[in-house]
């Protein structure tokens, strides 16, 4: 991995922002490969390069910018042919992820997530809010060279708008929590963690594909990766009911053979939408919950070593400095400690 030292030179500064656009590139292929047919417009129903341009830009700041607009130019180039009007998709692409680390910047979000208001800015901040940037400017554009008619706009809108979303939701926290790993889980941990691969590999596939509706079978395996794994399990667990339900809906089986086109849209991206919203908030919840007793647990414990101290007549030891903890997207310390 390079350094942060050696990303601030000039040739490693180059080296970031060709990189930003390769994986930028790699997940706008990745997201083509299905799409929906909503009112004669392609969408697709989880955009993931909003996801990594979002994590680019929490990871190494605003100043690898200009690698998501050249992965958005050659993705826009993959589809059709370069045109004046592919500029206004460019800055749409480029602006959102932007507009969207500046906001959750000015709310102190922290990368790793440990916070129930951390998971509450990436979802209404970083997601919901800023994507419908690139959304307007998208659709915008199809209907201002009349590629899209009027009746359609709408449609097209909200289906451009949740993919751009999804991306967000499920693929920038996972991004985020593989940069921090550290260390591989205990063996018993890993035994848990192959349980509930194999529980989730069986059933969520036969939950998408039953012709009865069975979509809600999968929350609870939202729930057991969430309490036992935190963020890691309940968003890999997300991801992959995603793809599954992402291939059945571009299919037309299983939960949703028989609708139309509009219908498995809003199905779908309902469904996406309030599963990665689940596994996200009661993650953070969890996460901040099992910090919190943590530090009541320590805070416990020196007052008991203060106690044994004055009851022998010793001074009490004295208290370690706080350590300061660094913003995820913040270079200021602050003293240690959780809110």
């Amino acid at each position: 991995m390079v350094g942060y030292e050696d990303l601030r030179r000039p040739g490693g500064y180059i080296v970031q922002v060709l990189a930003v656009a390769a994986c930028y590139y790699a997940a706008s292929r990745l997201g083509l490969l299905r799409g929906l047919s909503v009112e004669g417009a392609v969408v697709t129903p989880i955009w993931p390069p909003t996801g990594v341009a979002v994590a680019a830009l929490l990871i190494f700041g605003l100043r690898c910018w200009p690698g998501i607009t050249l992965g958005a130019f050659f993705a826009v180039l993959s589809v059709t042919t370069p045109r004046l009007d592919v500029l206004a998709v460019l800055v749409g692409n480029t602006a959102a992820p932007v507009c969207a680390a500046l906001l959750l910047r000015r709310a102190r979000f922290r990368n790793d997530l440990s916070r129930l208001r951390d998971g509450l800015a990436l979802v209404f901040l970083g997601a919901l809010a800023t994507m419908l940037i690139s959304a307007t400017v998208g659709v915008g554009l199809l209907f201002v060279t009349d590629r899209l008619a009027t009746h359609s706009f709408w449609p097209v809108w909200l289906a451009w708008w949740v993919g751009d979303a999804m991306g967000v939701l499920i693929v920038t926290p996972l991004l985020l929590l593989l940069r921090r790993a550290r260390r591989p889980p205990p063996l018993g941990r890993w035994k848990e963690a192959t349980a509930l691969a194999v529980v989730t590999c069986a059933l969520v596939p036969l939950a998408v594909h039953s012709s009865i509706s069975m979509l809600f079978l999968v929350y609870p395996l939202i729930i057991w990766a969430a309490l036992r794994f935190q963020l890691v399990g309940s968003v890999l667990c997300a991801l992959f009911t995603s793809v599954v339900a992402t291939v059945a809906a571009t299919d037309g089986v299983g939960a949703f053979a028989g609708l139309s086109r509009i219908e498995v849209m809003v199905k779908l991206q309902a469904f996406n939408g309030a599963m990665a919203l689940t596994a996200l908030l009661l993650s953070a919840v969890i996460t901040e919950q099992r910090t919190t007793r943590r530090s009541v647990e320590k805070a416990c414990q020196e007052l008991v070593e203060v106690l044994e101290h004055l009851t022998a007549g010793d001074a009490p030891p004295p208290r370690p400095q706080p350590h300061t903890v660094t913003d995820a997207t913040d270079d200021r310390p602050r003293p240690g400690g959780t809110l």
